[in-house]
């Protein structure tokens, strides 16, 4: 059943890498954006309304048409355990659980009124219920009126005060409406309450990002990677955060560990080699940057870098392969055709030389990094 309280919406940290290198960027966004996306909605952490309706003390679900319902929620044929909720209600009109029941399977068939009318007959009559009240924010954030989904959630967390929850998805509505300071107090709530959670943690990164705190996305992240280490996109994402801080010596261990967890990431091998290059452990990093060129030849940035590594070790010839590769898949990169005009004479080709440096004043130069650079 699908019963989100808000629809995830993609963020992008756009990464720029620093000391006037060609930045491995193009493809980070992606690779961060596939992280961000992850975030769950709130329900997807909780359990399920109907199996917490489902396993509160009710006689109704001692009743033979309760054990019905049971039986077709367990089959997952919704459709028949929906009808059957109707006629439990019928039978017993004063039990909130069953109205939650009915509630929750109204809302995974988007019968958006009538989940909403059984949530709030069982608030009605259990006015402590906070699985009510979050049937209700639940049927407001699917219908993405997340102003209308703000009170039911404050509800919640008045009758749930040790839960996350309600503030993991406060924080998510309140991002959602543009409130972009409530949104980061509801995360750190969120995160206080739950440390060990790590979706917490990202939920605070992007209200930090949102409000264009680098520093404190990086940290929410590099605490997400603490809780999760074994996530090879979580440390990933602090690597690409410290290069984006111009941080690139941080950036090296989390993407050694992410490197060895994802040997067949081309972008982390890639970012790795580039980290591993400027830092002045050229060969380490020719290493790195020829298994990310092989694991995607096409990935023009890779190529760059590793021209610009044969280039530091005085391998020229490996370097004008390089910059010519580069060139092909980057045809309009102004800085890889001067590096390979450079490395033609290098190697004598001086004709050759001329024409890439014309090419490369034929293009526009590209913006410096600090005019670029995003959080």
């Amino acid at each position: 059943m699908q019963m989100s309280l808000w629809l995830i919406r993609r963020i992008g940290l756009a990464l720029a890498v620093v000391l006037g290198i060609a930045p491995l960027v193009v493809a980070e966004d992606a690779s961060i954006d596939k992280l961000l996306s992850k975030l769950p909605p709130p329900e997807k952490l909780a359990k399920s309304p109907v199996q917490r309706a489902l396993q509160q003390p009710d006689p109704a679900f001692k009743d033979p048409l309760g054990r019905q319902t049971v039986v077709a929620v367990l089959m997952r044929n919704y459709p028949q355990a929906l009808v059957l909720s109707r006629k439990l209600t019928e039978r017993y009109p004063r039990s909130s659980a069953a109205y939650c029941v009915r509630g929750a399977l109204g809302l995974g068939q988007r019968q958006f009124a009538e989940a909403s009318s059984s949530f709030h007959t069982a608030a009605n009559i259990q006015p402590h219920s906070a699985l009510a009240y979050w049937g209700l924010a639940s049927v407001e954030g699917a219908q993405r009126r997340f102003g209308a989904a703000v009170p039911y959630l404050h509800r919640v967390a008045e009758l749930e005060p040790k839960s996350f929850l309600p503030y993991y998805a406060l924080s998510g509505c309140a991002g959602q409406l543009g409130n972009k300071e409530e949104s980061l107090q509801y995360a750190k709530k969120a995160t206080a309450l739950a440390p060990s959670v790590v979706f917490t943690w990202i939920q605070l990164a992007r209200a930090e990002r949102a409000l264009g705190h680098a520093q404190g996305t990086l940290d929410a992240i590099a605490k997400a990677a603490e809780v999760s280490p074994d996530s090879a996109a979580m440390l990933a994402v602090v690597g690409y955060s410290y290069i984006n801080l111009n941080q690139v010596p941080q950036a090296i261990p989390p993407l050694q560990r992410a490197a060895r967890l994802a040997p067949r990431d081309y972008l982390v091998q890639s970012q790795l080699g580039y980290c591993l290059m400027t830092t002045g452990q050229v060969d380490a990093g020719i290493s790195y940057l020829r298994k990310g060129s092989s694991l995607n030849p096409k990935y023009g940035p890779v190529w760059e870098h590793l021209g610009l590594a044969y280039q530091e070790k005085g391998n020229h010839g490996d370097a004008v392969k390089a910059f010519e590769r580069a060139t092909q898949l980057m045809p309009n990169r102004r800085p890889a055709w001067q590096h390979l005009a450079e490395e033609y004479r290098a190697v004598g080709r001086m004709q050759d030389a001329q024409g890439a440096a014309a090419r490369a004043q034929s293009l526009p130069a590209p913006k410096t990094n600090s005019a670029n650079k995003k959080a």
